[in-house]
């Protein structure tokens, strides 16, 4: 019997948001590779799964692959999921999938949230083109140079920050382009969700206590597109 490896999106924050489908993979597989063996358990918990865990996250992924082919390749059938969102969206899944594709096993994908799919629609910014671009940079030399690509690159831009260098991100950004349309999106789908929209400039004046998970938009030009019958298709 062949096996089979599925990539399955997991609830970000409202466990509501996961899928049918997602819940009916994750009760017939043989084992669930999660990032966090620990966040999972309380997931399955809460739809009352009864799975085998495997840990397979950012540290250990390299070392863990090839059992994990091994374990489809025999028959079996796995399933991997990141602690939140969609596994390979900035989280472990890339190396796994390679290596699938590598042996000839072609990975099952099943679709549901991401912190980017929601912040690209709740932004209200330009996304018939736009581009991700992972975590900020920590380390001074990078961040600016990461910004500068945003701000010029001509589409709107995500990227995923802490809360603890989100005030330094606004007043880096404001200082490259004050007008830039920005929207800052924290803890999507959670009870405290936060949509917070404006220039560069006026977000960067907030004076605030930042907290939970934050993903920000970047639109590099001082004015939003304008809309209508003269909208190239």
């Amino acid at each position: 019997m062949d096996g089979k490896l599925f990539l399955v999106s997991t609830p970000i924050g409202n466990l509501e948001d996961i899928t049918l489908r997602a819940l009916n993979i994750l009760k017939s597989v043989d084992l669930i590779a999660a990032e966090d063996t620990r966040h999972t358990r309380q997931l399955l918990s809460h739809f009352d799964i009864h799975a085998r865990l495997e840990s397979c996250h950012a540290f250990n992924e390299h070392s863990k692959v090839e059992k994990l082919i091994e374990f489809v390749q025999s028959g079996h059938s796995l399933a991997l999921v990141s602690d939140a969102g969609t596994p390979s969206v900035a989280d472990p899944g890339f190396l796994l999938v390679r290596s699938a594709l590598a042996a000839g096993i072609e990975p099952v994908v099943i679709p549901g949230v991401s912190a980017l799919t929601f912040s690209v629609t709740a932004s209200a910014l330009p996304v018939d083109k736009f581009a991700f671009w992972g975590f900020a940079p920590v380390k001074p030399g990078k961040r600016g140079k990461f910004f500068e690509r945003i701000m010029n690159d001509g589409r709107t831009g995500f990227f995923f920050e802490s809360p603890f260098r989100i005030a330094r991100t606004l007043a880096e950004l404001a200082a490259l382009s004050p007008e830039a349309k920005v929207a800052v999106i924290r803890e999507a789908t959670k009870i405290h969700e936060e949509i917070l929209r404006g220039s560069a400039a006026e977000l960067a004046a907030l004076k605030r206590d930042w907290k939970g998970e934050i993903v920000v938009g970047v639109y590099p030009a001082e004015e939003l597109p304008a809309t209508g019958d003269d909208t190239e298709n």
